[in-house]
């Protein structure tokens, strides 16, 4: 028994509640190692109070996701008590056994060191205001991410200067505009219907000099080349009234310096009322210009990336605090939004995020908070912060997989078992699966135009836990290599529109709803792999779907089932790049 793999850790992803009554528990053994576990736990009151002797009763716990190193064992128990004592009896190949707890290995024991509760892990009381909260809305939801200055032009009155003329075929600056705007968006509200989504991911919509809006100016002020207050309340409003959530961007690690606070820093250096609320190094602030806009290597000033032009705020001083709070608040409060998406998450306090936390679930207990984070995030996931996390890890599995080629079937399953076991189940569920985003290169331009290549991935990504987002355009084919040529003109020219991909997309968001109550973590099993065909075959209980990632049709008939999505399986056979999802009857 290799004990150096074991592993457990109470009040974690290893542990975790689920409801009033009950929890999760998760162990971790070495690959292969492990013949059984065992689960021995109750209330630790009942053993001296009233002479139980739960300890003697054994509780069987499934072996679950497996990794190339590792096996996750897993139980839900109900404690009517609220309050559990808990340990592990461990058997491994060989028939030897251990019995795992707070104190560590115990291969000695009698029936009077089990009858000591103080030895057992605890988790002391299901306390709700601790468990994480998943709104149920959000597993529900398929995202449709929106890039304002981008989408549609609806009012060439509000046009910036130099406006370009809308061309989703050419190749756009960084410093172009091209007349998206609000207006825009509510005109083109019912393709959404259309194409089956029910949440929007807005990039910032707030007042900046930029196209992208990430070097905010005013918080409190719509971009008036994107439209005012007004017409943003009617967007939330037209859109709740077709069931689509309203999710905005948050820029709150760094401010735009075309702001009257960092204007004022310019202006009267450490005597500004405002010099505490950034990092500066010394005074006057100052950088070296360079070729390139966005960089230069000697500011002294903290600032997102090398940005000069986006100096970071101090979220520890109490007058940012409350300022970005009073943001938080006030588009929920005046405009009913339903979501904010963090950007740089990971370089602000965790503090500051708890307060936030705090400030936002107060006004809406179902609100989604969603961390722009590329690594893990268990510090962020814990119920007390975020929601879930933009699943970029997850994701770039995937691409390494049907894309790129680098990993085999197994090594991508490895990886994404990996990243499940990060997080506990609830949170799983919440995480934001981006195959495309503002900041990547398009997915079918990563496909090398290969459609039947993007169905498939797109139809893998849409039967994984947490809930799927699709770039505008990607519906309609677009290509584009990473920022800027990412962030085209949206395609409204019907001539250079992909119908049969806008057709498939809209059957797979209509299967992505019918099938969600399924994709349950625990429930997820690998039940085939075959690296040298480049076939797997995953499934959560009835729900079943296979992929051909190789060179070679499959001979692979699928019996007495419902075959709700495929592309490229037809006669029992799969062919490469193909794929079946379906319902076993």
């Amino acid at each position: 028994m290799d004990l150096t793999g074991i592993y457990h850790r109470p009040e974690s992803e290893y542990a975790f509640i689920t409801g009033k009554d009950t929890m999760s528990i998760r162990l971790r053994t070495v690959k292969d190692d492990i013949e059984s576990v065992e689960l021995v736990a109750g209330d630790p009151y009942a053993i001296r109070s009233l002479n139980s002797k739960w300890f003697n009763r054994k509780i069987p716990m499934k072996k679950g996701l497996s990794t190339d190193l590792y096996d996750y064992w897993t139980v839900s128990i109900t404690e009517p008590k609220h309050r559990l004592a808990y340990g592990f009896f461990i058997t491994d190949q060989k028939g030897q056994q251990v019995l795992y707890n707070d104190q560590g290995f115990q291969f000695n024991y009698d029936e009077n060191y089990l009858a000591q509760e103080n030895n057992y892990f605890r988790m002391p009381f299901f306390q709700q205001i601790d468990m994480f909260n998943a709104p149920e809305w959000v597993k529900n939801t398929v995202w449709y991410q929106i890039f304002p200055e981008r989408f549609a032009n609806g009012d060439p009155t509000i046009n910036p200067k130099g406006t370009k003329e809308w061309d989703s075929t050419i190749h756009p600056g960084r410093q172009d505009f091209y007349g998206g705007d609000l207006q825009g968006v509510i005109d083109h509200l019912d393709h959404l219907v259309d194409l089956g989504v029910n949440g929007i991911y807005f990039n910032p919509i707030f007042k900046a000099p930029s196209n992208h809006k990430y070097d905010t100016e005013d918080y409190f002020e719509i971009d008036p080349h994107f439209g005012n207050k007004e017409l943003f309340k009617k967007l939330v409003s037209e859109a709740h009234k077709r069931n689509i959530k309203v999710m905005l961007d948050a820029v709150f690690n760094h401010i735009g310096d075309q702001s009257p606070q960092w204007q004022d820093v310019l202006q009267h250096g450490k005597d500004s009322q405002y010099a505490d609320w950034f990092h500066i190094n010394g005074f006057p602030v100052h950088y070296t210009p360079t070729d390139n806009f966005e960089f230069a290597a000697d500011a002294n000033y903290e600032t997102f990336d090398y940005t000069p032009h986006m100096p970071k705020l101090n979220t520890t001083n109490k007058e940012v605090q409350d300022y970005l709070l009073s943001i938080a608040t006030y588009w929920i409060k005046e405009f009913d939004i339903d979501a904010w998406r963090l950007d740089v998450a990971n370089e602000i306090d965790h503090h500051f995020w708890r307060e936030f936390h705090d400030a936002t679930t107060a006004l809406k207990p179902d609100f989604y908070i969603l961390g722009e984070i590329w690594h893990t995030a268990q510090p962020w996931l814990q119920g007390d912060q975020f929601t879930g996390v933009m699943n970029y890890a997850y994701i770039e599995a995937i691409k390494e997989h049907f894309i790129e080629h680098v990993t085999t079937a197994t090594e991508m399953k490895n990886n994404l078992n990996r990243q499940l076991m990060l997080y506990n189940d609830a949170a799983d569920r919440m995480m934001f699966n981006v195959l495309d985003s503002h900041d990547t290169a398009r997915i079918k331009t990563l496909a090398h135009d290969d459609m039947d290549l993007v169905k498939q991935i797109f139809g893998f990504t849409f039967i994984q836990p947490g809930t799927p987002s699709i770039y505008y355009g990607t519906e309609y084919g677009m290509t584009g290599e990473n920022d800027p040529d990412d962030r085209k003109p949206m395609v409204w020219n019907e001539k250079l529109q992909d119908h049969d991909f806008y057709a498939f997309m809209q059957k797979l968001i209509k299967v992505r709803k019918q099938i969600v109550k399924y994709l349950d973590v625990q429930q997820l099993n690998w039940s085939e792999i075959d690296d040298e065909l480049g076939f797997m075959k995953l499934n959560y209980g009835n729900l079943e779907a296979r992929f051909n990632t190789g060179v070679a049709e499959i001979n692979s008939p699928i019996e007495n089932a419902e075959i709700l999505i495929e592309n490229g399986y037809q006669d029992e056979i799969l062919n490469p790049k193909g794929f079946a999802i379906y319902i076993k009857k």
